[in-house]
């Protein structure tokens, strides 16, 4: 039997390419603490020059990135505005209240992933010392695999700007958010005074995300990433393949993309399940729940992994072929046929 899995659960679960492994063998490396690898710093300058920030950090993990963003935007007692279904505020461990003494404000998001303004108006707390005083709106793109329109991070921006807010983007994906629509990472990230992009989803690098803002922010945001424990030593070995993310796997999205969209139009076809069209590599499937348990079994057997449920999550990535969401195709249809049959 091959030993070939597709694995269907996150675009965390990719592997560096034999390309990106050479370049982390190749990669010179300096004690990155003294600010000596020289690997991360390119990694460092060439992300900032690619979204259009002055500086960069690089950091082991997006929690840890988005963790920096709000420890340098807040302090203790400050409070950040954040939507209900984004990271940063659900999936994260509370760092920022648990570690920052900083008070999320979660507000429900809106069917598109947005916070409609007038929500973050009205969350907005008045200088009073009752209140915990609001510094940030931090948004995310994208966020459950939707992608937040142009237009709408313009208003958001502007109006956070407006009422003396700063604004942090979780850009776990931002990639794919900028490849959907055509559009620049510069512009992807226009109006926002920082924002975290993530290395190891999508872009398949193994590790990683490089936080992004001015100068200072990022020279505060050293002293934090110390503290937290990211401070690492030889990391150009790590960077290396974040470099190679960057510049050799941003376009090649449209590929996930696209096989996601086959996916998703491959199991419409099937009676009795209801399912997402995507905007980009995420997409759900609601699956009767008497199927869940005799499906999640099926698809084990068949090698793919996927997290099953009611409510179940596919994602497409580098490491899913146009072959291997045929076969997914394949064992969804005949696995219902049967399930039917027997109803």
């Amino acid at each position: 039997m091959s030993e070939h899995w597709i694995d269907l659960r996150s675009d965390t679960v990719t592997q560096p390419s034999d390309a990106m492994r050479a370049a982390m063998e190749a990669a010179p490396v300096g004690d990155d603490v003294y600010g000596d690898d020289p690997t991360v710093n390119r990694l460092q300058d060439t992300a900032a020059q690619m979204f259009g920030y002055e500086a960069g950090l690089f950091a082991p993990s997006g929690t840890q990135s988005n963790l920096i963003a709000l420890l340098v935007h807040c302090a203790r007692g400050d409070e950040y505005l954040v939507g209900q279904e984004a990271h940063t505020y659900k999936y994260e461990g509370g760092g920022a209240a648990v570690l920052g003494s900083i008070q999320p404000q979660p507000i429900a998001n809106q069917p598109d992933g947005s916070i409609a303004l007038v929500d973050i108006a009205a969350y907005i707390k008045p200088d009073d010392m009752h209140f915990a005083r609001t510094r940030l709106l931090a948004l995310e793109n994208t966020i459950g695999g939707r992608v937040l329109g142009q237009e709408y991070m313009a208003q958001a921006t502007s109006f956070a700007h407006e009422r003396g807010l700063a604004t942090h983007l979780d850009g776990a994906r931002i990639c794919n958010a900028a490849v959907k629509q055509g559009i620049s990472l510069r512009d992807a990230v226009k109006g926002f005074d920082t924002v975290s992009v993530c290395l190891s989803k999508g872009l398949g690098a193994p590790v990683g995300s490089v936080l992004l803002g001015p100068k200072a922010f990022i020279e505060q945001g050293k002293r934090w990433r110390k503290m937290l424990g990211g401070g690492m030593r030889q990391a150009g070995i790590l960077a290396a393949a974040g470099l190679y993310a960057l510049e050799h796997n941003v376009e090649r999205l449209a590929d996930d993309h696209a096989n996601s969209a086959r996916l998703s139009a491959g199991l419409k076809e099937i009676e009795g399940l209801k399912v997402a069209t995507p905007q980009t590599n995420i997409f759900y499937v609601e699956v009767p729940p008497a199927a869940v348990d005799e499906l999640r079994e099926t698809l084990t057997r068949e090698r793919i992994r996927a997290t099953v449920g009611q409510h179940t999550r596919l994602v497409t990535h580098i490491n899913i072929s146009a072959a291997d969401v045929e076969k997914v195709i394949a064992v969804f249809t005949a696995f219902f046929k049967d399930w039917r049959s027997k109803q």
